[in-house]
């Protein structure tokens, strides 16, 4: 193999780059224009939905206030939602025939734009209008619409989402709790069977909410008395009264102190035979007649589950969507207060304090900026590439979404690939976000860690993101298992024993399958005729290359480990579960690999499509080195894997490290306008660190 070391040559034009470091330089300031060119093209296709979010945001009145107490805190949060409920905000996620304004992709964005001011009011708006709203809407029929959207919406109904038990988070198909519907009384009895049936974790639980939307198992019985269990259903349950006092049979309790969000009461709900009118049933996918027959236009119970599931998809693309809004406002704060904050001397540069020259105070004019350190460079603009990346990557999840959720007839293959590609997101932005926030954190030092400074409070109501509407490496597990079965309808059938026999029947052919796409994409995407090998790592077609080389190869011997580990079998019919499920328990840690990897380069695909939306000039040309900087990062952090399977030599591999400091040196001194282009209104950075002397506070009560 050549050794051909990465290019450090520009391939296009760019903004001017910064000066040697001085410890007598001022701060670069933004470029306001070249920022507003970039804030156009990350606002994608809801850019007036996030114009108007902006102006009702820039108000300290939806800020998080941390000296409350847990009480005052969920007060707090529950009047900022009925602050949104005055405004036309929320009906945009509920079809007009169901009385909202029929823009899924504009509700999604919305709740993106909550997180900037206050992620406890994201999460709370989310269980509402998201969650509980979109189960009556999306498995409900026009009774439940004509009865329940219209108070929901103006929250004169408050209600919840009962899914997570405490002994089933994950495994939702196989939760505990029953719905039996009794034809004497033509009534459905809602029961909590086990102490692990306990609805669990549950936002709205504690306090607020006064009606839940419950899933359980459906049972209905034949004319002999024998149980029918129909699977997982949605039933409507009312938990309190109007004046907030429990209803008979339903008992709940407060989760108490959470890691986080104080502002969300979760809470347990446990139902002892509790009754409610059979038309509570949400019915689109499952009904049951007065003499108790049940009829369902899914014939299949496995593909009827995920069906349901599937229309709910909205919250799991809201929560990555959000988790990525509070990393860049980490992001944002720690790259301000980098601009500002000066430590240690550059030899030979003078000491002492000088006047600064707006007259604002004494400045030490001989210390160095901590966004002039390299080191300091290398830590947060890798992230704030990754940022941009993974923004353009959510614009385009939330478009394929609203396109599929607002058509007559959706195209089930899309679905499950838009479902895919969802569960993917949401684990890459949540991890991410777990990431950023503490690193941010760290890189303001003792400041940081104040709770006035907004970091703490980000990292500890952000960390849930990367559990709920998912654990993520549950997500990740189904990316890859979505990949190696190329959406097949069939799997919906099977548990992980049969999908592990299906891949081992019939992987080669979906390998081929999905070679023979990526050669298209390839085609269109790749300008140059330079090999892998030897290619410049500069050149984008090369860089796409080497993400899709990766995925490949990384799936194509994910299959081909499950098909050795898949055992011939000596149990009835010539099957062995157990050893099926060792096989494949042996082979996860590729799996996810695989999971992981794809979605890295969808992202980078998502990054490069946003760009070309981006108008010849400064602005696209400071987006270029942004998403070079992601993708060789990218490579840098797993070149391991390239040099383990021989995609770079070892000086190929120092290159590539070296290019990304030099990238981290010419971004430098447009950092300022990068954050800028996020378009997050200054009140709520919420950081008093970044009132500087002779500027308008950004800290307001």
């Amino acid at each position: 193999m050549t050794d051909t070391p990465v290019s450090t040559r520009r391939p296009h034009s760019a903004p001017a780059t910064h000066d040697s470091i001085s410890g007598n330089g001022a701060a670069p300031a933004a470029d306001v224009e070249i920022a507003a060119q970039i804030r156009a093209v990350l606002d994608g296709r809801w850019a007036h939905v996030r114009e108007s979010s902006r102006a009702m945001l820039d108000d300290a009145a939806f800020l998080d206030d941390p000296s409350l107490d847990l009480d005052a805190s969920r007060r707090l949060a529950l009047e900022q939602m009925r602050r949104l409920a005055r405004t036309d905000w929320q009906a945009s996620g509920f079809g007009v025939a169901a009385g909202g304004t029929g823009d899924p992709g504009g509700a999604v964005t919305g709740i993106e734009m909550l997180a900037y001011a206050n992620l406890s009011l994201m999460v709370k708006a989310g269980v509402q209008w998201g969650l509980f709203g979109g189960a009556v809407e999306n498995l409900g029929t026009e009774r439940h619409h004509r009865e329940y959207i219209a108070p929901l919406i103006r929250l004169d109904l408050l209600g919840c989402f009962a899914m997570t038990e405490i002994g089933h988070g994950s495994d939702v198909q196989n939760l505990e709790t029953t719905a039996t519907f009794d034809p004497g009384t033509d009534e459905i009895v809602v029961h909590t069977p086990t102490p692990s049936a306990v609805k669990d974790y549950i936002g709205g639980a504690a306090l607020h909410a006064r009606m839940a939307a419950v899933f359980a198992q459906l049972i209905t019985h034949d004319a002999d008395g024998t149980p029918l269990d129909h699977g997982v259903h949605c039933v409507l349950v009312p938990i309190r009264d109007d004046d907030g006092g429990p209803l008979p049979g339903v008992t709940t309790t407060d989760d108490g102190l959470k890691g986080g969000l104080r502002g969300v009461d979760n809470g347990r709900i446990a139902f002892d035979h509790v009754r409610v009118p059979r038309t509570n049933l949400l019915n689109r996918y499952g009904d049951i007649d007065a003499d108790g027959r049940y009829t369902s236009p899914i014939d299949s119970r496995s593909r009827r589950f995920f069906t349901m599931l599937g229309t709910l998809i909205r919250g799991r693309i809201s929560v990555g969507g959000s988790a990525g809004s509070a990393a860049r406002v980490a992001l944002e704060i720690a790259v301000r207060y980098a601009e500002q904050r000066r430590q240690f001397s550059v030899p030979g540069g003078g000491s002492g304090d000088a006047a600064a020259p707006d007259g604002g105070g004494p400045r030490r004019t001989g210390e160095v900026l901590l966004m002039d350190y390299l080191q300091h460079q290398r830590r947060l603009l890798p992230l704030l590439a990754r940022s941009f990346a993974l923004g353009f990557a959510q614009n385009e999840l939330v478009s394929k979404m609203h396109d599929l959720q607002v058509a007559q007839e959706p195209d089930q293959h899309e679905q499950r690939e838009l479902e895919s590609r969802a569960a993917g997101l949401k684990a890459s932005q949540t991890w991410h976000a777990t990431r950023v926030i503490q690193e941010c954190r760290e890189a303001c030092g003792g400041a940081g860690y104040m709770t006035e400074n907004h970091l703490t409070g980000l990292k500890a109501d952000s960390d849930v993101f990367t559990t709920f509407e998912g654990d993520n490496t549950v997500l990740t597990q189904l990316v890859a298992k979505e990949l190696l079965t190329s959406y097949s309808d069939e799997v919906s059938e099977f548990g992980a024993v049969g999908w592990m026999r299906f891949v081992a029947e019939t992987v080669a052919d979906t390998v081929r399958e999905r070679t023979a796409a990526r050669q298209i994409i390839q085609r269109i995407l790749d300008r140059s005729d330079e090999t892998l090998e030897e290619g410049d790592l500069a050149e984008r077609s090369v860089q796409l290359r080497m993400f899709e080389d990766r995925e490949q190869h990384v799936l194509e011997t994910a299959a081909r480990r499950l098909r050795r580990g898949a055992p011939s079998g000596d149990g009835e019919d010539g099957e062995d579960p157990l050893a099926e499920f060792e096989a494949f328990n042996s082979v996860q840690d590729h799996v996810l690999r695989a999971g992981r990897v794809h979605i890295e380069r969808v992202v980078l695909e998502a990054f490069l499509a946003g760009i070309d939306e981006c108008p010849e000039g400064p602005a696209r040309d400071l987006l270029e080195d942004v998403c070079t900087l992601y993708a060789l990062h990218s490579i840098e952090e797993d070149k391991a894997w390239f040099m383990e399977h021989g995609r770079l030599s070892t000086e190929r591999a120092k290159a590539v490290t070296r290019h990304v400091g030099e990238l981290c040196t010419r971004l430098r001194p447009h950092a300022l306008t990068l954050v800028t282009g996020f378009g997050i209104p200054r009140i709520l950075l919420d950081s008093a660190m970044l009132d500087g002397p002779g500027t308008d506070p950004v800290r307001q009560r």
